[in-house]
């Protein structure tokens, strides 16, 4: 039954996560709650080790869909390896204080997060762009994978400080930090929706990394999961990528905020039945 339900939650969040750059972990981590502290399933689980395990699984799906992106054009290598100064040490801290939370508070404090990014992602275009990102020193044309041209640019010390806090909560929730990076890079950083989506999973694969290698030292993988849960999360991924080539991209943030909002409130229930 293990595999069954490991095979299942890796294929689907990856399917979903790649989908619309958010890399799973934002699905894995509920479902591995779920099925392990709800019903019993998969033994292992507690909230530090579904982070830990989760963080793990995310380095395979973030390359996987990473390497797919970045054959359709759709990564800001350039910008992305900015964002990686900050994300990549702040995942790593963030990895040691999930120490801290239990299976109530971490339900809790992670569904309010889910909500108020799925809010700000409603009311993102109500939102002016800020005027630091609009000098004309920072910005640059960039080409998205239907021939669309966008300019865009930010300060490297904003990009570095901003990435650093999202890095540190990738870490905390083990979700790979494309669940905070792409409303970012849409509101803040004002990219376009298929390449802040490509360059989210660029952002996964390597806080990925330095998150899981966190949790490795504090022993909160399950490897015996992780043998079953990536074969699943590399086709899933894969199979993401090709369906995001047909969707607007409206549609994709139309997804991910309603994505977003169901699971926030699901964990808040938890919580509170």
């Amino acid at each position: 039954m293990e595999f069954i339900v490991l095979i299942l939650i890796g294929l689907l969040s990856s399917i979903l996560g790649s989908l619309v750059g958010i890399g799973g972990g934002v699905i894995v981590v509920p479902a591995l709650m779920f099925f392990g502290l709800t019903l019993g399933l998969l033994p292992a689980i507690t909230p530090q080790t579904a982070v830990g395990t989760s963080s793990m699984l995310l380095i395979f799906t973030g390359m996987s869909a990473m390497i797919s992106y970045a054959r359709n054009k759709q990564v800001d290598k350039q910008n992305g390896i900015l964002f990686l100064i900050g994300l990549m040490p702040g995942a790593f801290a963030g990895s040691y204080a999930s120490s801290l939370f239990t299976v109530d508070s971490f339900n809790l404090y992670f569904g309010i997060f889910l909500i108020f990014i799925s809010i700000l992602l409603v009311i993102r275009n109500k939102i002016k762009p800020m005027k630091v990102f609009q000098n004309p020193k920072y910005l640059k044309p960039h080409r998205d994978n239907q021939g669309n041209i966008y300019h865009y640019g930010f300060p490297p010390y904003l990009a570095i400080t901003i990435t650093f806090i999202v890095g540190f909560i990738t870490g905390l929730f083990g979700i790979g930090g494309g669940v905070l990076m792409t409303p970012l890079m849409l509101m803040v950083f004002r990219m376009p929706p298929t390449i802040a989506i490509g360059t989210s999973m660029m952002m996964v694969f390597f806080s990925g990394v330095s998150s899981a290698f966190g949790h490795v030292l504090q022993n909160n993988v399950v490897y015996w999961y992780i043998l079953m849960l990536v074969p699943a999360a590399v086709v899933g991924a894969t199979i993401g990528v090709k369906i995001n080539q047909r969707f607007s991209s409206d549609a994709l943030v139309v997804l991910l905020r309603t994505v977003l909002f169901i699971l926030g409130l699901y964990l808040i229930l938890q919580t509170i039945l």
